[in-house]
């Protein structure tokens, strides 16, 4: 199983400290100033990420557009994410990165990554303001969705298998944990 690697450093990290990062496959991301690094994920991760960013592309209105990582969402000075799937405002693009938060950010879990995916980057997007958070298991296969109200994230939706997910947010949206990942 592949791990998880936070580096050490001797102060906070900051965006910058990222702009010259090797490429070399793994995902590299801030949280809070730490540096997280991530290896290339599975196949039936990556076949996930594929099928939903089909899914979603094929209902994207034209003044939002779907992505995959790498993209860096930067949230703040010492907090740059990289969701395995986004959907953004064309008007907050930047030249290189995301500077505002996603309408929609998606991880597809990993056994390496499930913790920080539920935990850590869940709170951070909810804390900048982004209006949905979902959280797909290929393993399952499951889907969990959270749409910001009143500045917190409530849940909105738990489907699994062949249980079909209506999303009203970013856009109307069906997505069916099964169809993601199985053959």
């Amino acid at each position: 199983m592949a791990a998880v690697t936070t580096m050490p450093q001797s102060r906070p990290l900051t965006w910058r400290d990222l702009e010259d990062r090797p490429d070399d496959g793994h995902r590299y991301e801030l949280i809070d100033g730490a540096l997280v690094v991530t290896p290339a994920p599975h196949w039936r991760h990556q076949r996930g990420v594929a099928r939903l960013l089909i899914a979603l592309t094929a209902g994207c209105p034209p003044e939002l557009e779907v992505f995959t990582a790498p993209v860096d969402v930067r949230l703040g000075e010492d907090t740059v994410l990289q969701p395995d799937v986004l959907v953004a405002r064309k008007a907050d693009l930047g030249e290189r990165v995301l500077p505002a938060a996603p309408v929609l950010a998606v991880e597809v879990l990993s056994p390496s990554t499930r913790l920080i995916d539920l935990n850590l980057k869940k709170a951070r997007y909810e804390a900048a303001g982004c209006p949905s958070y979902w959280v797909i298991d290929p393993a399952e296969p499951s889907l969990v969705a959270w749409d910001l109200r009143d500045d917190a994230y409530v849940e909105v939706g738990r489907v699994s298998g062949d249980e079909a997910y209506a999303a009203a947010l970013p856009f109307e949206v069906s997505i069916t944990p099964s169809a993601l990942v199985d053959d």
